[in-house]
């Protein structure tokens, strides 16, 4: 078995709660010989409205983001997140998001499988002679991953159809993000949104509808398992937000920051009154 390690200099930059800058970086074991997990930062790109108002509006719920960030991170001490749910720019950009107010790393789980593999041509290729091979992968990155600490992870479509990858998951916070078939759909046809290699999503609106809810159906009762879902529909509905499309990163981001907090909540809770007199 072959070991892989953590770059020293970037475990001494991460802010790994329980850690001294003088710990030794984790030895991470696994017998994929392509596998290797870089970490990535991901610049999160400004919206860009052109309307003053609209900016400082956007300017202030980034501050309560990284303020509620802030006001939990002690308590989580470290605790991955991992983000399960169809795979969408609201998916991921909540995760990067998420990961940046918590000062944590971002990984997403079907990219760095793709990179262990050899690229997207060569994940297409393995899933159609070793689909096993392929899941086997991917369970094997999400058991490095859930090892670290101080990670934000957005888990491929499948990665809840197993049961080794739910009980991996166990390791940190599991979180729905539960977004429209129809706009997912729209995303892929519209707006060129890219799924990942080892799905063929393509065709017309009705055909990538069909596809993504026969994923969907595999995949429910695995996402159901999630810890907390954050439903994109009920955030638009409390916001009183008249369209889908009106709710940002942030609101998602603040509604899950919320959860995370009330999850704690209750697990504190539940540890005292588990405490003998």
């Amino acid at each position: 078995m072959k070991l892989f390690q953590l770059p020293q200099q970037l475990w001494l930059q991460q802010p790994y709660a329980g850690k001294s800058r003088h710990s030794q970086p984790p030895h991470l074991p696994y017998s994929i010989p392509s596998l290797r997990l870089k970490i990535r930062t991901f610049a999160l790109s400004d919206p860009g409205a052109s309307d003053s108002t609209t900016q400082a509006t956007q300017f202030d719920l980034s501050l309560t983001v990284k303020r509620k960030a802030a006001e939990i991170s002690p308590d989580m001490k470290g605790t991955c997140i991992f983000l399960v749910g169809l795979n969408s720019s609201i998916k991921s950009n909540s995760g990067k998001l998420l990961a940046d107010a918590l000062r944590y790393y971002y990984f997403d789980s079907d990219s760095v499988v793709e990179e262990a593999l050899g690229g997207k041509d060569a994940v297409r290729s393995f899933v159609k002679t070793d689909l096993k091979g392929f899941r086997d992968s991917e369970t094997e990155v999400l058991k490095q991953l859930s090892s670290m600490g101080r990670l934000v992870v957005g888990a491929g479509n499948g990665a809840v159809q197993r049961a080794a990858n739910l009980a991996l998951m166990r390791h940190g916070i599991s979180i729905w993000i539960d977004v429209p078939l129809d706009m997912v759909a729209k995303e892929i046809v519209e707006e060129s949104f890219q799924p990942p290699a080892a799905e063929t999503i393509q065709g017309s609106y009705p055909e990538v509808l069909t596809q993504l809810t026969a994923i969907y159906e595999e995949s429910r009762k695995g996402y159901a398992t999630a810890d907390t879902t954050i439903a994109l529909q009920k955030v638009a509905s409390r916001l009183g937000y008249d369209t889908l499309d009106a709710v940002t990163a942030e609101d998602m981001v603040l509604e899950t920051l919320k959860e995370i907090e009330r999850l704690m909540r209750v697990k504190k809770l539940m540890e005292e009154a588990a405490r003998p007199f």
